[in-house]
């Protein structure tokens, strides 16, 4: 009995043991597939509880399902078999990263947040994934419509091309995209297409990508499809065509190439090139160094690279009457000869230069004085105002009449006959007078005179002048209103008795004087380097004439439109004059009977302005010129408002009225037309422009204010 339960105990532990070794995937993840006539949300159900995953099910999601396996399923399997059912059904999973899934709608599929695979993990059957896939060789704008064919676009396929990043973003089941990539990777390649360098000797690149162009785009080769013209583009800068096509292509423009490029049946090639903005025979004093530098650069290339001697001479010449060149070259000569021309004949920009000078000035000047005198000799004399009472005094005494003496009768012996009176000088009373300065009264008792004098002036100026000079950059330009005074230099006396004297004269200009020389920097910012005079006659000396001037010579940076100062002067002067008697003037009140004072009081500011004006094009031109002769015509109409004085009849001459239509484009004209006829501005005219819809806002905005 014992020995029974022993064998008994054994067996059983042989058996616990066996079955604790044998795998335990052989029993607990084995599946068996069958479902008929099963409900699809019972279906997902059983699945989600065999392979222990959260599932959401989409409302929509509705149907039966009839599947059989015949074949035990792992969990890899059983979850694959799980995705076909759900397509065949039309519905696809969404993993989440919280290993929950969601089974939606296939359509629905492509816009979530469905995995994002690559080649590491690309994924298997109908998982739903996107595949980016970058592109070398091939446009993906051009594949794209292709896949598009080949994906199932109705469901949760779709296939996006990235043009920026020429990259293709593939969504889809993973077989799917897979097939779809592998696609992409084996049209991807590059095919038979090289790109051929052919060097020039004697033709012309772009002349001769010209001809072959013209060549295969004629109406003989309309029937060739794209691909099989190969493509030829010049460079310039080497001579060189460059040929892009497969290798039977480009044999045939390579052939074709050489056969061109041959020396022509007359050494060199002449070309008359006529000069819009240049001066040909300026022009051609740098084109000539340039060519003797061209040529023996090309000699020296040819020595280097072995090929053969041609011809180099260049010849440029100038025809003043037409303004051209006449040029004799060779074609790749030819080309860098009249890219330098193009570059060089180029309407230069204008600068306007507005000087302006402002000068304000007052001055105040106050004097009095009492001078007296006796016939006994005592008197006072003070010279710092107006003529002093010795001056007056002689002057009176020399302008009286003389009595004429008596004459003795030669017959009679008696004096009864008499000259007649003599007038008196006048000379120097006129002299004295002469410096009378504001008022002087005289007194006379007895043998005692006194002269009183009084003067006070208020001066005051306001001058503003605004030269203004337009000239081209880099051009030295100069402006002057005035006048020629002329000074004497110089005499010489004649050796017969200065009977013929001879003096040597000059002319000196004064006036407004402006000159300057204007250089536009990148931008708009202009260098100035500008001398300014303003000059006047100040009157004349015991020698000659004084000149008053004041001139300004600098250079400055100003931008375009800005106005700088240049420089200027700010003087106040006072000046006070006193003559007394000594002791006697000091007295308070009966001082000024023995004293005489004068005061002055000056100030004056002076400043120069500069604004230059960049003018690049003519309507800019247009404009400026536009507002001067509008100003300046205005004051016309305004002095014939206000007429002429004592002459009501006389015309004043008025200036015509500025053509403006005559300058402007013809588009630009008939929109003012109609704006001033008052029929509008097309709405879609002004919705387009807005420079339009700008006009047609202040014309509502007028008729609002009226």
């Amino acid at each position: 009995m014992n020995n029974n339960n022993i064998r008994r105990n054994l067996i059983a532990g042989v058996v616990m043991g066996a079955s604790l070794l044998a795998p335990q995937l052989a029993w607990s993840e084995q599946y068996a597939a069958n479902f008929k006539g099963t409900d699809i949300q019972e279906f997902i159900n059983i699945v989600g509880k065999n392979l222990n995953r959260t599932i959401i099910v989409d409302p929509t999601v509705r149907g039966k399902i009839n599947v059989r396996s015949y074949d035990l399923l792992n969990d890899e399997q059983y979850y694959q078999f799980f995705l076909n059912v759900l397509q065949v059904y039309g519905y696809a999973v969404v993993e989440m990263d919280n290993n929950i899934i969601k089974i939606i709608k296939d359509k629905d599929a492509k816009t979530s947040a469905i995995r994002v695979a690559d080649d590491d993990a690309p994924g298997l059957g109908d998982e739903m994934v996107t595949r980016i896939v970058a592109l070398y060789n091939t446009e993906a704008k051009q594949l794209a419509p292709l896949l598009r064919q080949l994906n199932d676009n109705a469901g949760g396929g779709n296939v996006v091309n990235y043009d920026p990043s020429n990259v293709l973003m593939i969504s889809g089941r993973a077989a799917v995209v897979n097939k779809l990539v592998e696609i992409v990777r084996r049209v991807d390649k590059q095919g038979d297409t090289e790109v051929q360098v052919v060097p020039l000797e004697f033709a012309s690149a772009g002349e001769m990508v010209r001809i072959i162009d013209t060549l295969y785009r004629s109406t003989a080769n309309q029937s060739q499809l794209p691909g099989q013209a190969p493509k030829v583009v010049a460079d310039e800068r080497t001579n060189a065509v460059l040929v892009s096509g497969d290798e039977k292509s480009r044999q045939r423009v390579v052939s074709l190439i050489k056969k061109l490029d041959a020396e022509q049946a007359t050494t060199g090639n002449t070309k008359v090139r006529y000069l819009r903005y240049a001066k040909a025979e300026d022009l051609v004093e740098v084109l000539t160094g340039f060519a003797e530098k061209l040529a023996s650069d090309q000699d020296s290339g040819q020595a280097q690279g072995g090929r053969s001697k041609r011809r180099n001479e260049i010849n440029i010449m100038a025809h003043a009457d037409t303004n051209a060149l006449v040029i004799s070259a060779e074609p790749d000569q030819m080309r860098t000869i009249e890219s330098v021309i193009n570059q060089l004949d180029i309407r230069r920009a204008q600068v306007l230069v507005e000087a302006i000078i402002v000068e304000v000035s007052e001055g105040d000047d106050v004097g009095f004085g009492i001078q007296w005198a006796t016939e006994a000799g005592g008197g006072t004399q003070f010279n710092n105002l107006g003529p002093t009472i010795g001056e007056i005094g002689a002057g009176i005494w020399q302008a009286q009449p003389t009595e004429g003496d008596y004459i003795r009768d030669p017959i009679t012996g008696e004096y009864d006959k008499k000259n007649p009176d003599k007038k008196g000088d006048i000379t120097l009373l006129a002299q004295a007078l002469g410096k009378v300065n504001g008022m002087a009264w005289g007194v006379a008792m007895g043998d005692f005179g006194a002269l009183i004098q009084a003067v006070s002036s208020d001066t005051k100026s306001n001058v503003l002048a605004t030269p203004s000079i337009t000239t081209l950059d880099n051009q030295e330009a100069s402006f002057i209103v005035g006048d020629e005074v002329p000074i004497l230099t110089g005499s010489q006396n004649s050796s017969n008795g200065n009977s013929n004297p001879f003096q040597t004269v000059e002319r000196k200009e004064v006036g407004v004087k402006l000159k300057v020389v204007p250089q536009i920097n990148e931008g708009t910012t202009v260098k100035l380097t500008i001398e300014q005079e303003v000059s006047g006659i100040n009157g004349k000396t015991g020698v000659d004439v004084t000149f008053a001037t004041r001139r300004l010579t600098t250079t400055v940076m100003a931008d375009s439109g800005q106005i700088v100062v240049l420089g200027g002067l700010i003087n106040e002067e006072v000046q006070e004059s006193v003559q007394k008697v000594p002791f006697l003037g000091d007295i308070p009140v009966i001082g000024h009977l023995f004293k005489s004072s004068s005061s002055g009081k000056k100030k004056k500011n002076l400043m120069v302005f500069i604004k230059p004006t960049i003018i690049r094009d003519g309507i800019t031109m247009e404009g400026i010129a536009g507002r001067k002769y509008n100003y300046f015509r205005a004051l016309q109409l305004e002095q014939q408002e206000r007429g002429v004085n004592l002459m009501p009849s006389a015309d004043v001459p008025i200036l015509e009225e500025w053509n403006q239509e005559a300058y402007l484009p013809p588009e630009v004209n008939d929109v003012l037309q109609r704006y001033k006829d008052g029929k509008g501005l097309d709405t879609q005219m002004r919705e387009t422009d807005p420079a339009l819809k700008h006009i047609s806002d202040n014309k509502q905005q007028d008729a609002t204010d009226e």
